[in-house]
Formats: structure tokens, sequence, C-alpha cells
């Protein structure tokens, strides 16, 4: 019922026997081993490091390099007290609110700086608060959330 399997084989061709190099004239390998005639690469131990270009600079280092980024490589989006005027008295402030309206951008984060005057009752969140914008909202009976 099937093939033995003391009789199973390679499909022919798929097998190729090991280049046996300096093995006589006769073999077609001999005397310089395909190795040609002197030079760095015919001598024992020879050759030169994968990506040497002979001294000239090599490939990898002459293109550009790409496709990391720095964790601290980030934006600020400084907004100033005095924009924080457009919201109701009482609203609660998220950094989204801030992003979907437009004064913050998407990825960036959020510090509020005490530039103008503010004359409603805040909730604001954002990264970063100076040491004046938290001074005027919490004045103005509001509060700062410092968010990370």
């Amino acid at each position: 019922m099937g093939t033995e399997l003391s009789k199973l084989r390679p499909p022919k061709g798929s097998r190729k026997s090991k280049k046996r190099v300096g093995r006589g004239p006769g073999s077609g390998m001999g005397t310089y081993s395909t190795r040609g005639l002197k030079g760095q690469n015919a001598r024992s131990g020879g050759g030169v490091r994968e990506g040497f270009e002979g001294g000239q600079t090599p490939l990898i280092k002459r293109i550009p390099k790409r496709g990391f980024n720095r964790i601290k490589n980030y934006k600020v989006s400084v907004i100033n007290v005095e924009k924080l005027n457009r919201f109701k008295n009482g609203e609660e402030i998220t950094l989204g609110k801030l992003k979907q309206i437009g004064l913050a951008g998407k990825r960036d984060r959020v510090k509020i700086l005490g530039y103008g005057d503010i004359d409603k009752k805040l909730t604001v969140h954002a990264h970063e608060f100076s040491k004046s914008a938290k001074e005027k909202i919490e004045k103005a009976g509001g509060e700062t959330v410092k968010d990370v």
C-alpha cells in the first residue's frame, strides 16, 4: 500500500554536492582554489567586513535615517488665560475641548499662561500652568487640574 520509507529519495537535482577546492588541477579548482591571484581576499582570514566599500563612505551612512521619534519630541500649545473667557461660567474645560475647538493641537501638550484677565469661574484641565495663570484662575473662583 503506498511507498516504502526505505525507498524514499529526494527529487533529482534538489541535492548538490559541496564544492571541494584545493584538491589538485584535475578538479578544476586546484592551484589558487577559486580565490584568484594575491590580494586581501586571497589570504587566509582575509577579506573586509560586511558593508565596507574600500574607504568610500558606506551606503548605510549615506542614506537618510528615519523611523525614530524621541520621547520628549513634543510640541506645547500655549493658551493665554484671556482666551478662556469664551467658555460659560462654571464650565469644566478639558483637554479634549481645547483640542476640539482648535486652541491646542491634536497631539500637543497644553500649557496655560497668565496673559490677560479672566472673569469666569472655570475648572481648567491642562498639562502645565504658569504661576500667574494659576493665581488668576483661582482668584476668579475657578480651579486648576494638572493632567499628566
